[in-house]
């Protein structure tokens, strides 16, 4: 039987070999110190801000498979940089990112037969760091990694909005509890230590599994990486970087938004042309078949029909929304689908007509988002990946929604194992080679990818708004939109799916979307999506149409993105900043309370005059009793001004800046 080698990347040599001076490297502005030392039990880091702890001695290291003994390691070497540029996003929150760090390399080599190489790169920026695992060029091509012994010892008496890691599709609430009663939760983790947040993810998730977290104690947190079937965390060939590990530093929940160290810590962009990435709208075929309106499986309510699905261009053209999404179009929908294993991603049901679809929506210029639902059995969908992107290329279709609804993959894997995660790789750079865009669903958690492959448009992985359509708890409750910035919108776009405008359900009484319409609006700008839809159905928007105005206006690419105030799990206010015009807008929202909230405007360009148009809830709305009562106003206002807002309870308030 083999043993476990613990490498704990001890350095007998650090404190004789190295000044304290060596062992530290601080952020551009001096503020944030990250050192590494050594102890008898192995390598520890520790990093402060402004001289005030954030994360105790924290143990680094992993557990490996082989015939090694326990191994220690001396330092052979201490390297150092810096970097300072701007890139330009392909599309995003912000247009400009500046990546300004200064990095530690800390070069260390096992003391044994083997004499293992490992390199630890530290890169600290001005609001956080990231540390990662190197594994250099040398004798031993592979290793198999079994565990972590990461930690991030957080300040006592701190707690985490934290989901737990039990549902493998990142579809639970988040829930705010003390360290020590994390039993196994998803990163990001966000962590309130009294005086700052901090916010614990990973960076560059490529060709390795997924790092949960266990609260071991009412201060340890500690990486736990999700398995193969067989036990084993990954099998890495040598040379291999592993994924960064990160932890954002901000004095208030809104910087852990505005921060970019988890784009930054990603490679640029892979694609020679990226041009073909383009942030859309869509409308679609989805929302009435959750509400029991129609089916995904063929039959007399079969929703993926030729005639229905025209009618949904029409709306689209009319309107100015680029894309429909129609799901339910292939074979395979039968019975208890997850369970078949034979989706055809080339044979339309006999109602739907492809060919007369696409060109019908090309002469109303108007593209179909294509679906297609793997039930997470990736051989199937593998085998069939050239022909299925090919399909779709033929038909002039370029944006593609993917699903894996099955708790395993192949009936064995973990999505957020590292076979999951060279699956959706292997997806995303397929899709690549035919200029299509993905928006992933039943994902592993996002963490920065989109930089590299922005064709990697989007993702689910939250609890999103079709649970409000048949989930037996009855729907989200209003606090869950003003978590999930915070949460689960730190790693990266969210397909949360909103713009409800009719909010009766009588086919599932039991469920409802618990917002007023007016929050509906507003979530378009508290929640990133460059692929945002518009989810009711054609009807209930034409009903309302001053309501729609605001969904037909509202960008999906942004120049610039503030959260000046909020409170998670309480309300959040967004402005965002159009990357195409001067136009800004702002998304207020509040939990299940009523709130007045004063927005100070200075986010404006000084000296000059918008005219604000203002969605409101009514002074009567209320998310369970009123929640269609809205208000639609203009005002004249400029940076030197405040706006009072009434949110009702559930509600929200949503406005287009445009200068005059």
């Amino acid at each position: 039987m083999n043993k476990l080698l613990i490498l704990t990347l001890s350095a007998a040599a650090v404190l004789t070999a190295c000044s304290k001076q060596d062992n530290e490297v601080a952020s551009p502005d001096g503020k944030i110190k990250f050192a590494f030392d050594n102890s008898a039990e192995g390598l520890f880091y520790s990093v402060a801000e402004d001289g005030q702890q954030i994360i105790a001695p924290s143990r680094m290291g992993f557990v490996l498979a082989g015939n090694d003994s326990v191994a220690r390691f001396d330092v052979i070497g201490v390297e150092r940089s810096s970097h300072d540029d701007t890139w330009e996003t392909v599309w995003g929150e912000n247009r400009y990112i500046r990546d300004n760090y200064n990095q530690l390399t800390v070069n260390l080599r096992q003391k044994s037969a083997d004499s293992l190489a490992v390199n630890l790169e530290v890169r600290v920026f001005d609001d956080g760091f990231g540390y990662r695992y190197v594994f250099p060029e040398q004798s031993r091509d592979s290793l198999i990694i079994m565990e972590e012994l990461t930690e991030f010892k957080v300040p006592a008496g701190s707690k985490a909005w934290g989901m737990t890691a039990s549902d493998p599709y990142y579809e639970d609430y988040f829930h705010l509890k003390p360290i020590a009663d994390l039993d196994t939760v998803r990163t990001p983790l966000t962590v309130e230590t009294g005086s700052k947040y901090l916010a614990v993810h990973e960076a560059n998730l490529t060709d390795y599994p997924k790092m949960d977290i266990i609260g071991l104690d009412s201060v340890t947190l500690k990486a736990r990486l999700v398995p193969w079937s067989t036990g084993v965390a990954a099998y890495i060939p040598v040379p291999f970087a592993t994924p960064w590990r990160t932890v954002i530093i901000g004095d208030r929940p809104g910087e852990l938004v505005e921060s970019s160290l988890m784009l930054n810590l990603n490679e640029p962009c892979a694609i020679a042309d990226p041009s073909f990435a383009k942030p859309m709208k869509y409308i679609g075929v989805w929302w009435e078949m959750h509400l029991g309106n129609g089916t995904w499986y063929y039959g007399p309510d079969h929703g993926a029909n030729t005639a229905h699905v025209k009618e949904y261009i029409d709306f689209a053209a009319e309107h100015g929304i680029p894309g429909v999404l129609v799901e339910g179009w292939n074979i395979g929908w039968e019975g208890n689908w997850p369970t078949n294993d034979h989706f055809d991603f080339t044979k339309p049901y006999p109602d739907f007509d492809i060919k007369e679809i696409t060109d019908y929506a090309a002469s109303k210029g108007v593209q179909l988002v294509g679906h297609h639902e793997t039930a997470a059995w990736t051989k199937n969908y593998e085998n069939q990946l050239d022909t299925a992107y090919q399909y779709y290329a033929d038909h002039g279709v370029h944006n593609v929604k993917t699903g894996y609804v099955n708790v395993l993959m192949d009936g064995k894997e973990d999505h957020s194992s590292q076979y999951g995660v060279r699956h959706y790789r292997k997806v995303i750079e397929t899709a690549a080679r035919y200029g299509t865009n993905i928006d992933n669903h039943e994902p592993v958690m996002p963490t920065g990818l989109q930089r590299t492959y922005p064709n990697l448009m989007t993702q689910e992985g939250v609890r999103g708004q079709e649970h409000n359509a048949w989930d037996p708890d009855g729907g989200n409750p209003p606090e869950h939109t003003v978590v999930m910035p915070f949460t689960r919108g730190l790693a990266g776009p969210m397909d949360y799916t909103f713009g409800t405008f009719n909010f009766d359900n009588p086919v599932y009484p039991f469920a409802r979307v618990r917002t007023t319409l007016a929050k509906e609006l507003a979530l378009y700008v508290i929640i990133y999506s460059p692929m945002q839809m518009a989810s009711d159905t054609p009807a209930n928007y034409a009903a309302k149409p001053d309501a729609f105005q605001f969904i037909k206006d509202v960008p999906v690419d942004w120049e610039k993105t503030l959260v000046p105030d909020a409170v998670i799990g309480d309300y959040v206010v967004t402005v965002r900043q159009d990357r195409n015009s001067t136009d800004w807008y702002l998304g207020a929202a509040t939990d299940e309370n009523a709130r007045e909230l004063d927005v100070k405007l200075d986010f404006l360009e000084p000296d000059v005059e918008y005219t604000a148009q203002i969605y409101a809830d009514a002074p009567d709305a209320d998310w369970e009793t009123n929640p269609t009562a809205y208000t639609v106003s203009e005002k004249t206002v400029s940076a030197a001004d405040t706006l009072p807002l009434h949110l009702a309870a559930g509600g929200g308030t949503a406005i287009r800046f445009i200068k005059k």
